[in-house]
């Protein structure tokens, strides 16, 4: 009797660990790599601006800037690239952050 009940424990701790291993490998398969950084937000004239390099030599990094109460500008990043990207006027809200997203 003490051994079948220690075989069922085992078997239900096996079953839940490969359903958590299972769920967090398809979470980690669905976010974007995180290669774009943001190296610094500053203004030049009228108009705002941020760093932004791709830290993946290996391929092209996709990003999306975050601005409150606007469209937020993306684009892309060529492999091992620093950017300069104009996002807005100093008239509209600065950037939250830059988000890394899926080519």
């Amino acid at each position: 009797m003490r051994k079948i009940m220690a075989i069922a424990l085992a078997a239900v701790a096996c079953s839940a660990t490969l359903t958590i291993t299972s769920a967090s490998t398809a979470a980690a398969a669905e976010r974007a790599p995180h290669c774009v950084v943001v190296r610094k937000y500053f203004n030049k004239g009228q108009q705002r601006y941020v760093r932004l390099t791709n830290l993946c030599s290996r391929r092209t990094a996709c990003f999306t800037i975050i601005v409150p109460h606007q469209r937020n500008p993306h684009g892309s990043l060529p492999k091992g690239a620093t950017k300069d990207v104009r996002y807005g006027t100093t008239r509209t809200s600065r950037a939250l952050f830059v988000k890394n997203s899926s080519c």
